[in-house]
Order: C-alpha cells, then structure tokens, then sequence
C-alpha cells in the first residue's frame, strides 16, 4: 500500500509532520533538563504528533520517555492501572524486567496483573476496587522509584490529562498528583489534552493543585507559507503540482487549522489529475463539508432553541456584547443571565470558544456547515 502525501485523523511523523520547530526544541529542552511541561491548544492542533515526535527525539540510555494516554480513564483507580501499566512496559526490554519491578518497586500493592499473546507488550495491571492511600502513593512514585535503580531520567508523558477534572472528588485526587510528583528528582511530566477549556482550567485557576505545575506551552497555528511549502512538496513528491495561490487558499480556507489543512489538502490531491485546479479546489471543498456533516448533526441535535440561537449570532459576526437589548431581541437569547449560562454550556460541549472576551467557533468546517444550514 502506498503512503498517500497527506495524513488526518492520526498523529503525524516523519515527513508528514510539519514546521513546529520552535515548539519541539523547547520540550525537547524542557525534556532533557527535567521541567515539567503543560502543553494546551484546540483539539486536532497537533499536540500528540509534536509530543511523539521529542519523545521519539529524546529516548536515549540515560532518557527514558513514558507514553500513557488517559482517554479512557474514568476513575482514580483506571488512572492508576493505566499509570502502572505504561511505566513498566515502557521501562522494560523483557518481560522478566517488568516482572523484578511488579516485585521490587509495588510491595505494598497485590495487582492483578492480566498477559496477553505477547507478555511483552499485551499486558494489564488491575488494583483493588477501592485501592488504599499507601497503594496509590506507591503507584505515583513507580517511576521515580524505577529511574533511581537504573540510574535514568524517566519523562512521562500524559495525553487527555484533562479527564482527571471528571472523576469523582477531582480535586483531591489532583492534590495526591501534585503531592507526589512535585517532589520527584529524577523523573518530570508533560501533561496535555484535547479539551482545552478543561486543561486551562486545570492549569490556569489558582484554587486548583496544578496551578503553575510547570513550563506552560500555547500552541499556536502553522504559519501560511510553512503550510504552503509543505503542501506544494507533497503533491510534487507524487507527481503533481499545485500552484502557491492555491495552497494558500486550502490554508485560508480552513483559518490554518493542522487537522483541516492536511485532509482538504488530501481531498484536493484526490481530485487532481496532473494539477490542481479551482474546480479540483471546489469539489474537494464540498467533500470536506459533506463528510463532517454527521459528526455536526450529532453535535448539535440535542441543542436547545438558545443555544442554536447563539450560534446563529457567532455566525453572523457577534463576538461578544450578547446581552445589548438589540442582540438579546434579534436573536431571542432571553435574559442577560440566559445568555451566560448558554455560553458555559456550549464551551463545555468545545462548539465555541473564547478568546480575549471574543466569542469564536473553533472549528472552520462547523463554522461553514451551520452557515449553511441556519441559513437553510
């Protein structure tokens, strides 16, 4: 099977990774000396391609770099099974080494552990339903623990931190987090996640445990001409050619966004024959629209009357000043208090954003579609 030109959907590496280097040079510096790093932007910027990229930088025999990804993580105690799991896979070269760490590192913890085809790398640890202090404690410090024996640096790495904010009694298991792992010598954290109001305010409010844990990244978008290099490179690499204007237009198109440039990008490419052209331009266009359709319809099927009324106002250039009368009647928000409690519920469900006080919509796609369909 072919490599095709342009990826979406999954992280990024190797030559389908782009630009972002001033970003991989400070957590990859921030990596190697030990500083524990927030990285924080919208979902599908590419966060997890820039963080496996410096992982993949920084690996060596004193470094040691843990990958673990808490999606699915629910509960203290699946974030700990999944802790666990990560640390010793990912510090182990055979299966008897995991094995000498379950036993010399987890004394006071009775896992139980589950073996897969392959021992090596198909495993799981499962705690007690209700894990005790001691055995939480003991988890947390596993890598520091692992690092000290084997004289390494261990850096783990978190992806979808920001699920810990759902678990029940968030906070106190964050204060267990920071109490643990802020006296840590030998081993640092990159924390990072797809839900950006959650992660800033994890990060960003003082009453929180992880309020000034470390170095904190922005993210901010690939600039135009990186963008427009990249993409006239991969087309050229398969044979075909796309004009500078045109690249830049898949870029304006999409306002930059990484996830959106690389597959209009992709659609374009489909669509061209030797080289692109506005019509190659237009039906991909139409493509990227239709087929993000269903995932826009489920978001907001369940939408209440204001907030698609809201939406309507985002649409039509409102970026703030909701509650003037004339907004509040042209649009029927209700009453001032209406509008800040619609605004929170549509933050949390990431349909928009608010940026210096300025309302957005995020997604430039969305953005497209319910221009299309309010106006229907």
């Amino acid at each position: 099977m072919e490599n095709r030109p342009f990826t979406f959907g999954v992280a990024a590496s190797g030559e389908n990774f782009t630009d972002r280097e001033a970003e991989t040079k400070r957590l990859l510096t921030n990596f190697r000396h030990g500083v524990n790093t927030i990285l924080i932007s919208p979902r599908r910027w590419g966060k997890t391609s820039l963080v496996q990229k410096v992982c993949r930088l920084a690996q060596s025999d004193k470094l040691r770099v843990v990958y673990m990804d808490a999606f699915s993580c629910r509960s203290e105690r699946d974030f700990c099974d999944a802790f666990a799991s990560a640390v010793l896979k990912q510090t182990s070269t055979k299966a008897e080494e995991w094995l000498e760490s379950v036993k010399l590192f987890l004394s006071r913890v009775s896992p139980k552990i589950s073996l897969g085809p392959d021992p090596m790398t198909d495993f799981s640890i499962s705690l007690e339903m209700n894990p005790k202090r001691e055995e939480v404690d003991e988890i947390l410090q596993l890598p520091e623990k692992i690092a000290r024996k084997r004289g390494w640096r261990i850096v783990v790495c978190v992806d979808e931190f920001q699920q810990i904010a759902e678990f029940t009694d968030s906070k106190a298991f964050q204060k267990k987090l920071r109490s643990v792992w802020q006296l840590q010598e030998s081993v640092s954290y990159c924390l990072f996640g797809s839900k950006k109001h959650l992660m800033n305010e994890l990060f960003e409010k003082k009453s929180l445990p992880f309020y000034k844990f470390g170095d904190a990244i922005y993210l901010q978008k690939i600039g135009t001409a990186d963008w427009v290099d990249y993409i006239r490179s991969r087309f050229e690499a398969t044979g075909k050619r796309v004009s500078r204007e045109l690249a830049e237009k898949i870029c304006q198109r999409v306002d930059n966004h990484s996830s959106y440039v690389q597959q209009l990008a992709w659609l374009v490419w489909t669509h061209t024959e030797d080289e692109a052209t506005e019509r190659d331009f237009d039906n991909a266009w139409r493509d990227i629209v239709d087929q993000n359709t269903p995932l826009f319809e489920k978001q907001t099927e369940s939408l209440t009357t204001y907030q698609m009324n809201f939406l309507r106002a985002v649409v039509d250039g409102v970026s703030d000043e909701f509650t003037t009368q004339e907004v509040l009647r042209k649009y029927q928000l209700g009453t001032s208090a209406n509008v800040s409690a619609v605004k929170r519920a549509l933050e949390k469900k990431e349909l928009i954003e608010v940026e210096k006080r300025q309302v957005v919509i995020p997604d430039p796609i969305l953005k497209e579609w319910l221009k299309r369909e309010l106006k229907a």
